[in-house]
């Protein structure tokens, strides 16, 4: 066997084993979310999550971290991604998808980076790629979306594949769209110091699906923020949404109605693709029956 093929065996090998080698991770990729841990309310990650497979990773890019996600990497796809909500000061950036090199080997550059025409295979292996979307039914949908980002290089930065999942267009574009805009207005509105937000995606009870054979397709979309700091206890009317809230949305027509009921009444380009506005208790409760661990997504539920 030439040097170059041992090279790749011994790499493939590597990235196999390297979801339960947690401990041996350096640098942004790591165990835990230690370099990034300012975005999340007070400091301390969603608790309870158990199971192998899911790698941190603190969003770094231009030298700079911009917010946190979990990673799976036998799904190829995050569980969530975890911000502070900030109003963009300008348009949607041109899209430049871009990968994390530490994914592929631990000690590699710990800045995300932009996607090339050709792809090595050892990066192929061990993430999402932007081949794996092409010809697909599924739009890249934000989990981070870059308009909840100030400044162009914070917008930028959301535009890694390991803050995307698979998402249906017309959840991406319609009602998960509208949520993302009504979670910024009571930012606008309401929240008195900083929004944090989690949002994530939900794997399918029964058996998972894919695209293209390699990347995990959510059956619902789930968010939750927290604003610990207010002023909507002067409005009875939005006494409900503060300190915390939450929604999931379906990404599949198909399923059934437990969690979020079909609008018969919507349009049909967004009928089957709908919002359920919710406690974050409840949300909390639906990802506990179908994760099956004992999430909590906030710290003290966001109580000062």
């Amino acid at each position: 066997m030439s040097q170059r093929k041992m090279l790749q065996s011994s790499t493939g090998a590597l990235l196999l084993l390297l979801p339960w080698l947690g401990g041996l991770v350096l640098g942004e990729i790591s165990s835990e979310f230690s370099q990034c841990l300012d975005f999340f309310y007070d400091r301390t990650p969603p608790q309870g999550i158990t199971a192998a497979g899911y790698q941190p990773i603190c969003q770094r890019y231009r030298n700079q971290y911009h917010f946190a996600s979990l990673y799976h990497r036998q799904h190829r796809a995050p569980l969530y991604s975890a911000y502070v909500l900030s109003p963009a000061d300008g348009k949607r950036p041109k899209s430049t998808w871009m990968y994390e090199p530490q994914l592929v080997f631990s000690r590699a550059s710990p800045e995300m980076k932009a996607f090339n025409i050709t792809m090595d295979q050892n990066v192929i292996e061990s993430q999402a790629v932007f081949q794996d979307y092409k010809n697909s039914s599924f739009t890249k949908g934000h989990l981070n979306p870059s308009m909840h980002q100030k400044t162009k290089q914070n917008r930028e930065a959301t535009f890694t594949l390991t803050n995307i999942v698979p998402q249906k267009a017309g959840s991406n574009s319609g009602p998960w769209s509208r949520l993302e805009s009504e979670v910024l207005k009571k930012f606008q509105t309401f929240c008195n110091g900083s929004m944090y937000v989690i949002t994530g995606g939900m794997p399918y009870k029964s058996e998972p699906h894919w695209i293209n054979n390699r990347v995990s397709v959510p059956e619902y979309m789930w968010s939750a923020y927290c604003c610990p700091s207010y002023s909507a206890n002067r409005t009875n009317s939005m006494r409900p949404f503060f300190p915390t809230y939450a929604a999931v949305g379906r990404n599949d027509k198909n399923s059934d109605e437990e969690i979020v009921p079909v609008n018969i009444k919507a349009r049909a380009s967004i009928r089957g693709y709908d919002v359920r506005r919710m406690s974050l208790e409840t949300l909390e409760a639906i990802l506990r029956q179908r994760l099956t661990m004992p999430i909590s997504l906030f710290q003290g539920q966001c109580q000062n």
